[in-house]
C-alpha cells in the first residue's frame, strides 16, 4: 500500500488544491469524486488551512486521501445556495479585517457580521482601519468613535497606510509565528499591506472604480504564503457581503461580546433581547453600556435581513 504524505492546502481553484510538504515543495492534488461529496454541505469540502494527507501519482500531481479535523474555521453563506456553507479558510491563529471609511466605504453591519464568524470559534480579530492618508479632520474624528466602540467591546484596533508607513511594522510584528488571515471589501488594501510587509511576495493589487466607489476583484482564490517569521499570511478574495448560517439564535446571542455579558442577568434565561420583560441588554442599550448600532445589528441578524447598515451611527 501506498504511504500518504502530510501537508497543508495553500490554494485552492475549486478543482486543484497546492499542497504545501514539510520540506516547502508544493504538488498539485484533486479530490475524488466520492470524497469530495461525502457528507458535505459546504460549497468546498477542502479550504487554504486544512491539514491534509495525500498520495503522489506517476505524473507527480497528487489525491487527496485525508482531511484532518480542523482547530477552527472562516465560513460565510455561498451567495448563489442560500442553506450552504463557504468556507473561506480554516486552522488560523489571528484575523486582520481590513476597513475603510471610504474608497472602499466597509458598513458597520459587514464588520459585525465578520466578527461574529470569528467569535464563533473565539478566533483573535484586529481591526484595521486602512488608507489613514486619505481621510481628512472629518474623518479622523468619525474614526475616533468607531475605534472607541470597538477597543469598548474588547477588540483590538490598527490604523494603518502604505503611503506613510503607518502601522506596517506593528502589523508585520502581530503575524510573528502565526497563522494570520487577511480579509476585508475587495479595493480595502488588503494585498497592498501585505505587500508592503513581506514585498517579496508580490501580490498583486487591484483598482477601484470610479464610478461605484468599489474595489475590483484582484484575488480570485484564496492562498497561503509562508513569511519570513515562520509564520503563514492567508490572502482572501475581497468579500461583497457576509451572510451568517449556521448559528442559531441564542449563538448569536454569545458572540456580541457585549450582549454575552449580560446573558445571565435578564429575568429569563432564555432571553433573546429582543422586547421581552426584565431583560438586562435592553436596559444596557437605553443607558448607554452597549452601543445601539451594535445592538440594532443584533437584531437584523437575528431576523436574517439583508446589509442594511451602512452609515457609521455610533450612538
Amino acid at each position: 500500500m501506498v504511504n500518504s504524505i502530510p501537508g497543508v492546502v495553500t490554494k485552492s481553484t475549486g478543482s486543484w488544491y497546492d499542497v504545501r510538504k514539510v520540506n516547502g515543495e508544493t504538488v498539485a492534488c484533486r479530490l475524488r469524486g466520492k470524497f469530495r461529496l461525502k457528507g458535505s454541505k459546504n460549497t468546498n469540502p477542502v479550504v487554504v488551512g486544512d491539514h491534509v494527507r495525500f498520495i503522489v501519482e506517476a505524473d507527480q500531481s497528487g489525491y487527496i486521501t485525508e482531511i484532518a479535523p480542523r482547530k477552527n474555521y472562516i465560513d460565510r453563506k455561498s451567495t448563489k445556495l442560500s442553506k450552504i456553507n463557504h468556507l473561506i479558510a480554516a486552522n488560523i491563529d489571528l484575523v486582520f479585517l481590513v476597513v475603510t471609511l471610504r474608497e472602499p466605504r466597509s458598513s458597520l453591519g459587514f464588520i459585525n457580521r465578520f466578527l461574529i464568524a470569528a467569535e464563533g470559534f473565539r478566533i483573535p480579530s484586529v481591526l484595521i482601519f486602512n488608507k489613514m492618508d486619505i481621510y481628512d479632520e472629518e474623518e479622523k474624528g468619525i474614526l475616533k468613535k468607531i475605534e472607541d466602540m470597538y477597543r469598548g467591546i474588547g477588540y483590538e484596533t490598527m490604523r494603518c497606510s502604505t503611503v506613510t508607513g503607518e502601522g506596517i511594522e506593528e502589523i508585520g510584528e502581530k503575524m510573528q509565528n502565526k497563522v494570520s488571515l487577511f480579509s476585508g471589501h475587495s479595493g480595502v488594501g488588503k494585498s497592498a499591506i501585505i505587500n508592503t510587509i513581506f514585498p517579496h511576495l508580490n501580490l498583486k493589487i487591484g483598482e477601484i472604480s470610479s464610478y461605484h466607489q468599489k474595489g475590483k476583484h484582484t484575488t480570485t482564490f484564496a492562498q497561503m504564503f509562508p513569511t519570513e517569521e515562520d509564520g503563514f499570511i492567508i490572502d482572501t478574495p475581497g468579500i461583497k457581503e457576509f451572510g451568517l448560517i449556521q448559528y442559531s439564535k441564542e449563538e448569536i446571542r454569545d458572540y456580541f461580546p457585549e450582549i454575552r455579558k449580560y446573558n445571565n442577568c435578564c429575568r429569563f434565561n432564555n432571553c433573546l433581547h429582543i422586547h421581552e420583560p426584565g431583560c438586562a441588554v435592553i436596559q444596557a442599550v437605553e443607558e448607554g453600556k452597549i452601543p445601539i448600532s451594535r445592538y440594532h445589528n443584533y437584531l437584523a441578524i437575528l431576523q436574517d435581513e439583508d446589509l442594511k447598515i451602512e452609515d457609521w451611527e455610533l450612538e
